[in-house]
């Protein structure tokens, strides 16, 4: 949806839109530079802001936005519009990129040190070409190249060789190499500010989507891609498909679109109704019974019934059929559903 042709046609519609623009339409090198620009001036970060699990406020992303003139060709004519590119770190990206880099800082310095320490099975490095090969490999292979400072000295010492059959011999050379690494400390405090940081485009006014706002949304985002992972996969399965006929891959994809309308609206109606009366639901996960949610899957409510039997007595004259009775995670559930237990008693009359 990024695509600014896309973009275009949403403009010329009347319409909307909220997208990241990927490294192709904001490289890494520029958006880095646009924030430290931006910092370096001293202007305020917009915070947003969500209630944790104490009710206590906590910064979830700061950012800011500028405004573009975007001109693209249409079909008919030029499209042009003001798109305001709104430049959020979320906090937990920035903290995880953080980590890090100081875990790779620490792995490049102790591979940098252990250089020249001599192991069995380990080639010696008998030309500072060689030795400075090494260290660039270490730093680029651990993404931290400009942030230590490798120094190299050398020495020579020369050996005597013992003569041969009475030939004079030179005295033989050899090398050696101490490298010694230090952090260079205001490139790592710039690197530090730079994780975290993402572009996303919108034309819809300040107003009706601010800055916050436009993060709540993006992060509650509907995700189709989901569905198609359930179609695909777990529990529909439509892949691999092993039928030979048109009429029946036809027929089985348009059943099991049908199941997966299903799974959708019933995960949809039980957190609708977890929401509306702020509650959650715990029992649904293996092994933790006391985690609650207010998110649940389908899959995992579905998986709550997985333990029910249906026995059938029948004799000449009688046909009897006993189900157990519904526990309460079960009867909670069929209640957020909006069903009654009637659903499930009628299943058998007789029981």
């Amino acid at each position: 949806m990024a695509a600014e042709k896309t973009r275009a046609h949403i403009q010329a519609q009347g319409d909307f839109y909220l997208c990241p623009l990927s490294a192709l339409h904001v490289p890494p090198a520029t958006l880095a530079q646009n924030v430290e620009v931006y910092l370096a001036a001293g202007s305020p970060l917009l915070q947003v802001v969500r209630e944790d699990e104490a009710g206590q406020p906590k910064s979830i992303a700061q950012g800011y936005e500028t405004l573009v003139g975007m001109s693209v060709n249409g079909e008919d004519q030029m499209i042009c519009w003001q798109e305001r590119r709104l430049v959020i770190q979320s906090i937990e990206a920035r903290k995880a990129a953080q980590s890090s880099l100081q875990e790779r800082l620490t792995k490049a310095e102790k591979a940098v040190g252990e250089l020249m320490v001599r192991k069995q099975g380990k080639s010696r490095l008998t030309s500072r070409v060689q030795v400075e090969e090494q260290v660039q490999s270490i730093l680029s292979s651990l993404r931290v190249e400009g942030l230590l400072e490798v120094s190299i000295q050398e020495a020579v010492a020369e050996h005597p060789v013992r003569a041969y059959r009475g030939k004079l011999s030179d005295p033989r050379q050899m090398w050696s190499f101490q490298v010694h690494v230090e952090r260079n400390q205001q490139a790592i405090e710039r690197a530090m500010k730079v994780p975290g940081w993402r572009v996303y485009a919108t034309n819809q006014q300040t107003a009706a989507l601010g800055l916050a706002a436009a993060v709540e949304a993006y992060r509650d985002e509907y995700l189709v891609e989901r569905n198609f992972g359930r179609l695909k996969g777990h529990p529909l399965s439509l892949r691999p498909l092993y039928v030979q006929s048109d009429d029946h891959r036809v027929g089985l994809i348009r059943l099991l679109t049908i199941a997966l309308r299903v799974v959708t609206v019933l995960e949809g109606v039980v957190r609708h109704a977890l929401a509306e009366q702020y509650q959650e639901i715990a029992g649904l996960f293996a092994g933790n019974p006391k985690r609650r949610t207010a998110q649940p899957t389908t899959e995992r409510l579905l998986e709550a019934f997985n333990e029910i039997t249906l026995t059938i007595v029948s004799g000449p004259s009688f046909m009897q059929r006993h189900l157990p009775p519904l526990s309460a995670l079960q009867q909670q559930i069929l209640a957020f559903c909006g069903f009654s237990p009637a659903v499930y008693t009628r299943l058998t009359d007789d029981s």
